[in-house]
């Protein structure tokens, strides 16, 4: 069975509305996804706010700080330690040394919008720097891609109840979806998987993300920088997202539905089910 993590009450908000469709209106109750300001501490040092959901916030801050490139690997990060407030979360993370020196000189003071992937960044080398080649990587076939597609929509409950949040997911060929992360932040619920497939000692090159947003450049950037070669987004990509994916051999798929996808980048990961790869 895929790991998911329910929706409990902290996660939603209620709010009288009036609701209204041609030929009915009237009061109703709506669930809202809630959204917290989340501080980021490396030894004591702030390093940013992010704004989002107040779930699995260990996750978050073990896969912000690899696919930030903060640390070179995860047995830099040392501990993670999650302080919850009234309407706030503070996550307080433990690095070593040598790399604490390093992530100083990237300090950021700055509040992000919500799953800003970008924000805090203080020049174009910074935003938009050299990105290590991902390694072989997984081979997936269509029909495994499309089941994990149809198999998704199942394992979202705090969208079913809100409609309002993203998710990424991590798929096993072979095995189906292992892992499922939500958050109002498409960044964030990427951070999030990773960090929990990192915190469950998974191998990031076995497998492919799958992901309910659009393929933004970050989304790709995260990705390449912990080592996942195989992307695929229900929504559209930027240019630059392709660009960056060519550039560091990453497969990269977009407009994923049931039965239809576009293939980006690096067709080769993704096979017929004869066998023989094709573009669909």
């Amino acid at each position: 069975m895929p790991e998911t993590r329910s929706a409990p009450a902290s996660l939603i908000a209620q709010f009288e509305v009036e609701r209204w469709r041609p030929g009915a209106s009237g009061p109703a109750l709506e669930r809202v996804a809630e959204e917290v300001p989340v501080a980021l501490v490396y030894e004591d040092v702030p390093h940013g706010v992010m704004l989002a959901t107040p779930a699995d916030l260990e996750d978050f801050a073990v896969g912000f700080t690899l696919s930030e490139r903060l640390v070179e690997e995860s047995a830099q990060i040392r501990g993670v330690e999650v302080r919850y407030a009234a309407e706030a979360a503070e996550v307080r993370v433990s690095v070593a040394w040598e790399r604490f020196t390093a992530l100083l000189e990237r300090r950021r003071h700055l509040t992000g919008r919500t799953g800003c992937g970008l924000c805090g960044v203080e020049s174009l080398e910074q935003a938009v720097g050299p990105v290590r080649a991902v390694g072989a990587g997984p081979t997936v076939s269509t029909r495994e891609l499309h089941a994990a597609i149809v198999a998704l929509a199942e394992l979202q409950p705090l969208n079913a109840q809100t409609g309002s949040v993203h998710a990424a997911a991590w798929v096993r060929p072979g095995g189906g979806i292992e892992t499922v992360r939500e958050d109002v932040g498409r960044h964030n619920a990427l951070d999030k998987l990773i960090g929990a497939r990192v915190r469950a000692g998974a191998a990031l090159s076995e497998g492919f993300v799958l992901l309910t947003s659009r393929a933004s450049f970050e989304m790709v950037q995260k990705s390449a920088a912990v080592g996942i070669a195989f992307i695929a987004a229900m929504s559209a990509p930027t240019a630059l997202a392709v660009r960056l994916a060519r550039q560091a051999g990453v497969t990269l798929v977009a407009f994923a539905r049931e039965r239809q996808h576009v293939v980006y980048a690096h067709p080769h990961r993704l096979l017929g089910d004869s066998g023989d790869n094709r573009l669909l």
